[in-house]
């Protein structure tokens, strides 16, 4: 094997880049659902919507990231963590773009219900893939850093989405997803390492049990 084929080998199999890639991947989920509240007045006026058909634009998310979140965790034990990831973020991505192009309150709501679904694919995956790639303590502070990371980037993100509607326009807090998925994207196809067991080891947290804690 020549150096370069080993460096690329130790980059892949690196479980640091396991928590990067799922941090980014989790933070798609994590700021979009505490940054589109500064945004509401900005859609309804957009749209020349009513206050109540505003309000469907979080709850057409909200719902199907509620119903979905344990069929994503089943779905990634059964056909790999690592595909539903990649699957979840895909969407994501995906449809914010749509959200972000929406020419009306209808298109946006159904972008919103299918960032709702991608986003029940991604969020019990990416724990599942930390829980896989790391051991023992390393594994209690991996998820400590994942849970920390997108409790302090939806706290931001409010600032930041905030900031974007004021300068550029609501649609900047949905095309700024894009970059950060596509970013996610790359690293879970060329930097995480490939699944070796297909279900989440004994004495790993789920993910109800972190979202939990980090709400106290």
């Amino acid at each position: 094997m020549s150096p370069r084929d080993s460096s690329a080998n130790s980059t892949r199999t690196d479980p640091r880049w396991t928590l990067v890639a799922c941090i980014l991947a989790s933070s798609l989920s994590f700021v979009e659902g505490s940054v589109l509240g500064v945004a509401l007045p900005a859609i309804r006026e957009s749209y020349g919507a009513a206050a109540e058909d505003v309000q469907w634009v979080v709850n057409s998310y909200l719902l199907p990231l509620s119903a979905l979140l344990l069929l994503g965790g089943a779905l990634g034990d059964h056909f790999g963590r690592r595909r539903l990831l990649v699957v979840g973020t895909s969407i994501f991505a995906l449809t914010s773009l749509v959200c972000a192009l929406a020419p009306s309150l209808p298109i946006l709501l159904a972008a919103r219900a299918a960032q709702g679904v991608g986003a029940a694919l991604l969020l019990p995956n990416s724990l599942a893939l930390l829980n896989a790639a790391f051991q023992g303590e390393k594994r209690g502070r991996a998820v400590g850093i994942w849970a920390a990371s997108g409790a302090a980037m939806a706290a931001v993100a409010p600032l930041i989405g905030g900031w974007l509607v004021g300068t550029v326009g609501w649609p900047a807090i949905f095309y700024i997803n894009v970059p950060v998925g596509l970013i996610g994207l790359w690293l879970a196809f060329f930097l995480l390492q490939l699944e070796k067991r297909p279900l989440m080891p004994k004495n790993a947290p789920h993910l109800e049990e972190v979202l939990e804690h980090g709400r106290d």
